[in-house]
């Protein structure tokens, strides 16, 4: 038990401290991006859950939250064996969870309120627990999002979602333990209203808030973690003392997706978001030139980075580092990714090509869970679950 909390300090440890484990050496990047990867892909595909806006809040995830409450309690329950290496006691854990995290759910807007008691009642799961599984996502997934043009105007973007560093590790099969529990729970979400679509997006079962979205013909999302000085967890702090200007970056996303009509104006709502995490926001529309990366602060005023194919700025890629800022060498997916969108070519573009950029070490890594794939003018999205073969860098 104690070698799955301590084996992610030696993975640390190697990774920093000898040099040709870095991420950019063979074999923990591929010698050449990947090619050979067909599409639709071998990976498996998730399913899909229709969810009906037309339902009251409470009832509308019961579902897919009974059919998944085991594999929603498995994952809790890893995260409080983690922090059991500093509380022993399991069932002080649980009463702590559910003192703190619990009320919570009472303080957040609607329907998000009513959703996630909805969640717990149909599970079975505690509700504090619940809140504490989708705070999860507010602070911690490293991803690679990827918008790109064809020479015709279309537009795709995709995204690999990365989470779990640090939480655990699999000895047996050398993988994250919080990652491995995460891929059973994928689905990709209908969102419904009237019968009809209004929009698409990948969950996880359990979690609300959307991190990868698509509203057919008008614009697609991605969310990705940012480091700052300034971080998720102190806007936590303020919400749970009273302090509630902020929104909770999910939800925040999960609202401008459903409610956008058109990229610009849910563009300038982004840029001018309050949110309780520094995040970046990657965007794209239906027309040439809408793409965007948006670097949004707590305190600050957004970043921004467009797309700009008639100066030859035909794909933005964003991880988890300021556009402007140079990666670390123990993280830098960008140079990788950049390298096999480039070698691509505007001219060859398209939803097989980006997935073998997507499938190419390290942007595939340990901690990637699934690759999403988006377009917009169709509303296609198609969700596929990861795993990187070894040897395979953790991160």
């Amino acid at each position: 038990m104690l070698a799955r909390y301590l084996a992610p300090l030696g993975v640390l440890a190697v990774v920093l401290l000898v040099p040709s484990f870095c991420q950019d050496i063979y074999p923990y990047t591929d010698r050449n991006c990947r090619t050979d990867v067909p599409y639709p892909p071998s990976d498996p595909k998730v399913s899909t859950f229709v969810l009906n806006l037309d339902l009251d809040p409470k009832d509308r995830w019961a579902p897919l939250a009974k059919n998944k409450s085991k594999e929603i309690q498995f994952l809790i329950d890893d995260i409080i064996d983690l922090i059991g290496n500093f509380i022993k006691d399991k069932t002080k854990i649980t009463s702590i969870l559910d003192d703190i995290f619990a009320p919570i759910a009472y303080t957040l807007p609607q329907p998000y309120q009513d959703e996630i008691i909805g969640i717990s009642e149909s599970s079975g799961v505690p509700l504090g627990q619940i809140v504490l599984f989708n705070i999860f996502y507010e602070v911690n997934p490293f991803c690679t999002s990827i918008v790109a043009e064809t020479p015709n105007g279309t537009l795709f973007h995709s995204r690999n979602l990365d989470f779990g560093v640090f939480l655990g590790w699999d000895v047996k099969n050398k993988q994250w333990d919080v990652s491995e529990r995460l891929r059973p729970l994928v689905v990709n979400v209908d969102y419904q209203k009237g019968g009809k679509t209004v929009a698409k997006a990948v969950h996880f079962a359990g979690y609300i808030g959307v991190l990868t979205g698509v509203k057919p013909g008008v614009v697609t999302m991605t969310m990705n973690a940012r480091k700052s000085t300034d971080p998720g967890f102190l806007g936590l702090l303020q919400w749970i003392i009273g302090q509630r200007s902020q929104q909770w970056m999910g939800f925040f996303v999960r609202d401008t997706l459903l409610g956008a009509t058109d990229y610009a104006s849910a563009k300038t709502t982004v840029i001018n978001a309050k949110v309780m995490s520094p995040a970046y926001i990657i965007m794209g529309g239906s027309k040439s030139g809408e793409g965007a990366i948006i670097v949004v602060d707590r305190k600050k005023p957004a970043y921004v980075e467009v797309l700009d194919p008639k100066k030859g700025k035909w794909f933005l890629l964003q991880t988890n580092y300021d556009p402007v800022n140079k990666p670390p060498f123990f993280d830098d997916r960008r140079t990788s990714g950049v390298k096999c969108m480039t070698n691509t070519t505007q001219k060859a573009v398209g939803l097989g090509p980006i997935y073998n950029v997507l499938s190419t070490k390290p942007n595939l890594n340990l901690l990637t869970a699934y690759t999403a794939m988006m377009q917009v003018d169709t509303g296609y999205l198609e969700t596929f679950l990861r795993e990187c073969p070894q040897p395979c860098y953790p991160w």
